[in-house]
């Protein structure tokens, strides 16, 4: 019998001691879909990142098999995704020039640190980290960094020698090139993408309404389309010879499966990453984690933030290990292989399988592939990322949301994607620290005929001039403590017919040091001034707190457990004006 501890530890005990001809089955036809449609992105985000086309298989085997051991998720896809590969160019480009044995073992070494850091972050339990990107944030860098990408291959489409690493250099490059754009390459790479656009919002739904295939077949189909324009492209290279024409291709790719890596340690190295390192972590975590999350509560599945941080450092090792870059668990791919019918994570092995015959046997076969194609294959799936509709809803709905979005964007087009993700995470800390710091507070009273308390500027309730209540709609903690302090104060100076003062606390979660500080204040100064400070509907683990100091012996008042024995308390009257009220 497998123990909690053990399936903890490696939750593919949980799945594998359940495992029968239907999972395997399911898995095997998931994982032969995603395999066709992993290799030419393999290929293709591995040239993103700078490196030989070799190398994205090499990270597309042994951190699947990783991932299936540690994860917790039965359908995240995990390999080389769009924005950590552009991460990882702008990172590894600092430290080395692009080609050199160098450049490939920084990105190593980029994999190894990554890796050792998400298991870090998964021993400590810090899953809550997938929390400190705000949404609108994490869609404003995923938008600008899409944006960005498909900007960067327009170099392969063109044919041209263009560089930058913001939108400004990429376009001044580009424009500067345009004269010497090689006629061969923009037909191959401009027809690929044209192609690949058309499979992608066509070709389904003519399968299922001329053909009559039924949607899986047809989306399955679909899905196939980056594979068959490779296999177009290279035939036409192949055939026609344009390679001796000045069409770019991928050349030889060795054959074998991934040789064991020993990444560099070098000690400078290290620390020359390792801020990026944590950056391309926490991001690859966040999307990872995001996608794996969706996809399970559709079936009612659960998905352990803290093993998905164990699960994807250890496929990161593992890359590191046979010779490959920076993975996280990707959202395309994953959605194929859950619609595909996967049922654990042995559709990941499976896949692994299938990249590495691919790897073994059949390498030979992309040495004519264009890299004009492979750009096409990025730029088709980039633009998914691009939601132009979330910019326009953000603005709609909150204007300060809206300005940590666009700020994001700004930054990440104009100054690169590693600022993007610093503002991003400042943005989102600050945007917390600023609504937090300045909470919704009212003034409540007593709906008529019920026990319930609601803001006086928002419903007809009846109030008690002696008796001011105080709702807080915030945990009180540094940032806020001194805003309840002056709050407080004046509410009292414009009542002086005040006598009794309750602070409502319903919402309150937590009150930190400096928060009791402030209550102590405010119970001292209210009782300087005549007036009774009270405290109403505090849960119980910040009673239990508040317990353990001195504030509740000191307090002038009294502790009530709900707002309604409060008023009946301090103002009777005012609680039977409420009932006359709702009787007549």
């Amino acid at each position: 019998m497998i123990s909690p501890s053990s399936s903890r530890i490696l939750p593919a005990l949980t799945w594998l001691r359940h495992y029968g001809r239907r999972e395997l089955s399911s898995d095997l036809v998931a994982a032969i879909i995603v395999t066709i449609m992993l290799i030419p992105q393999s290929l293709a985000y591995a040239m993103l990142a700078g490196l030989p086309a070799q190398v994205g298989l090499y990270a597309s085997i042994l951190p699947l098999v990783a991932y299936a051991l540690f994860g917790s998720s039965r359908a995240l896809a995990v390999g080389p995704v769009a924005v950590v590969s552009l991460l990882t160019a702008a990172t590894i480009s600092r430290v080395a020039e692009p080609g050199t044995e160098g450049y490939l073992g920084a990105a190593v070494a980029l994999a190894l640190l990554s890796g050792l850091m998400l298991l870090t972050m998964g021993l400590l339990r810090l899953g809550f980290l997938a929390n400190l990107l705000s949404h609108p944030v994490i869609s404003g860098f995923i938008t600008a960094s899409g944006i960005l990408i498909a900007v960067s291959q327009l170099k392969h489409i063109l044919g041209v020698d263009a560089h930058g690493h913001t939108l400004v250099q990429m376009g001044h490059s580009l424009a500067q090139q345009l004269e010497r754009t090689h006629g061969w390459t923009l037909l191959l790479g401009s027809g690929a993408t044209a192609f690949l656009f058309w499979v992608r919002t066509q070709l389904k739904p003519l399968l299922r309404k001329r053909v009559g295939l039924p949607p899986f077949a047809a989306d399955m189909l679909a899905k196939a389309g980056p594979v068959a324009a490779v296999v177009v492209t290279s035939a036409t290279v192949a055939v026609f010879d344009l390679d001796t024409q000045g069409v770019s291709v991928v050349g030889d790719v060795p054959q074998g499966l991934p040789p064991f890596t020993v990444p560099p340690l070098e000690l400078e190295l290290w620390s020359s990453l390792a801020t990026s390192a944590l950056l391309i972590s926490v991001i690859g975590f966040v999307e990872s984690v995001s996608v794996a999350q969706t996809l399970a509560a559709k079936k009612r599945q659960r998905i352990d933030a803290n093993q998905e941080l164990t699960g994807l450092g250890t496929a990161n090792i593992a890359s590191a290990f046979s010779g490959g870059f920076p993975v996280t668990g990707g959202f395309s791919r994953s959605v194929v292989n859950f619609d595909a019918g996967a049922e654990t994570p042995m559709a990941g092995v499976f896949t692994a399988t299938g990249i590495a015959a691919t790897a073994l046997f059949f390498t030979p076969l992309f040495q004519a592939l264009p890299k004009a194609t492979l750009a096409a294959t990025i730029i088709v799936a980039v633009l998914s990322l691009i939601d132009l509709g979330a910019i326009r809803r953000t603005y709609r709905y909150s204007k300060t949301d809206f300005a940590a979005m666009a700020a994001t964007m700004v930054i990440v087009l104009g100054v690169g994607v590693e600022a993007g993700v610093v503002t991003g995470v400042g943005l989102s800390l600050a945007l917390h620290i600023w609504r937090t710091s300045r909470p919704h507070a009212a003034v409540v009273g007593q709906v008529p005929g019920t026990e319930h308390f609601r803001n006086i500027e928002r419903h007809s309730v009846v109030t008690s001039p002696q008796v001011l209540t105080l709702r807080v709609d915030e945990s009180l903690y540094f940032a806020n403590a001194r805003y309840l302090e002056d709050t407080v104060y004046d509410l009292v100076a414009r009542s002086p017919d005040v006598s009794d003062v309750i602070l409502m606390c319903s919402a309150v979660n937590v009150i930190d040091a400096s928060a009791l500080e402030s209550l102590e204040a405010i119970n001292a100064r209210l009782r300087d001034a005549g007036v009774t400070f009270h405290l109403s509907e505090v849960k119980g683990p910040v009673m239990d707190n508040l317990a353990r100091s001195t504030f509740l012996d000191d307090l002038s008042g009294r502790v009530f457990l709900s707002q309604h024995q409060a008023m009946e308390a301090l103002a009777p009257d005012t609680v039977r004006r409420a009932q006359v009220a709702t009787a007549t």
